[in-house]
């Protein structure tokens, strides 16, 4: 039996934190590339400092015509990211900070095993999925409120609503469990840039906490909730000239906050014939269907490939001691109702599209489905599929 009251932890960081911007520029080159060629090749990745930004990594697009054209729009593409996100500090501005991209052709080693009728997996590695009925949207509480809060602190600093609010920012909550269910916040930390050195703690948490409590559930914050809002003071200084980005740093944050095992690959300016990202799509899309089906309030969904090879080489489910049917015989079902095959995958979640640029910050789980196929791995259409075969 698992314990039932606990205090759990995950941490979010905003779009404006130095990793993200990374991934967001990542995903931004990949979605211009799959916007030309819906099978192109990408794993780009992006390193960002003081006033430079460098983007590397192998892409292919069969029409070298194309590819000559996206090559030459990379800046721009950088440029954008950066002035949406709201970077026009003096040492890290979406107009005058440096881009080197370093990007270059696909391996051809790489190519013969992932490519025409072979089709096989990009890379090996394990790759896990995770869904639980605690939350709506089926996702840990803890993750899923660390990204709201900050989601939403954008949107009222975007919309001009809060002006001294900069792009950077961190969240962390510490969620009480009674009788395994989420019920209230022990302690939560905000960490946001601000615009002006005269701001103290105390006014930031002025600033912030209408916010937090609108997000949170009524009753979370209690008396007893222990608040640290910029806790080591002023915060003016942020983003990647405070601190340097890399692309993939945050493979917790983009999952389950720590609420499950994470096989270790990142997903950010990874085409969807890399497993790393498609394959953990599918395993949440499979966890979450089982959950939503009924068969279990928890479940764990674990897919394992090597490079080159079309198949699976095993399928876990664990769905923790709260199931109604026996694991194993979900095991036995998925296979037979969707295709797990890198090409299966992607043809089931309709994933050879431009539509990663905004998975890049607040979590690529727990979101909703929408109407151009983004977030297509948040769908529960196969639960009934999944309950039949069951």
């Amino acid at each position: 039996m698992s314990r039932q009251n606990y205090i759990f932890t995950s941490e979010s960081v905003s779009e404006g934190h130095p990793d993200k911007v990374c991934d967001r520029i990542s995903d931004a080159v990949l979605d211009a590339l799959l916007a030309e060629e819906p099978l192109a090749r990408v794993a780009c990745e992006t390193f960002a400092t003081t006033n430079r930004v460098v983007i590397g990594g192998e892409i292919g697009l069969a029409d070298q015509d194309k590819l000559a054209g996206v090559m030459a729009r990379i800046p721009d593409i950088a440029r954008a990211c950066i002035k949406d996100i709201g970077y026009e500090q003096e040492k890290f501005h979406h107009a005058t900070c440096e881009i080197t991209n370093l990007l270059h052709e696909q391996s051809a080693h790489i190519a013969q095993g992932v490519s025409g009728d072979r089709d096989g997996a990009g890379d090996q590695g394990i790759m896990f999925g995770y869904a639980t009925n605690e939350t709506p949207e089926l996702m840990p509480a803890p993750i899923l409120y660390s990204h709201a809060v900050l989601k939403r602190l954008a949107e009222a600093r975007k919309s001009g609503a809060e002006p001294l609010l900069g792009p950077d920012a961190k969240s962390q909550f510490s969620v009480r469990y009674e009788g395994g269910r989420p019920v209230g916040i022990t302690t939560l930390v905000l960490s946001t840039q601000h615009t002006d050195e005269r701001q103290t703690s105390d006014d930031i948490r002025r600033i912030v906490e209408p916010y937090i409590r609108e997000v949170l559930p009524e009753g979370w914050i209690t008396d007893a909730t222990e608040w640290w809002v910029n806790p080591t003071g002023t915060f003016v200084i942020g983003g990647p000239d405070g601190d340097a980005g890399l692309t993939g740093r945050k493979i917790i944050v983009d999952t389950y906050g720590g609420a499950a095992p994470h096989g270790g690959g990142a997903f950010s300016g990874k085409d969807p014939s890399k497993v790393d990202r498609s394959a953990a799509y599918a395993a949440r899309y499979l966890a979450k269907n089982v959950v939503a089906a009924g068969m279990a309030d928890r479940c764990t969904v674990q897919l394992s490939y090597a490079i080159g090879v079309a198949k699976p080489l095993s399928i876990y489910v664990d769905t923790h001691g709260t199931g109604e049917v026996d694991a194993a015989a979900i095991e036995r079902a998925i296979p037979r109702i969707m295709d797990l095959t890198p090409r299966g995958i992607r043809t089931h979640l309709d994933l050879n599209k431009p539509i990663y640029e905004r998975t890049a910050a607040y979590g690529h789980f727990g979101r909703a489905p929408e109407a151009d196929g983004g977030f297509s791995w948040e769908r529960t259409d196969l639960a009934e599929a999944l309950a039949r075969e069951v």
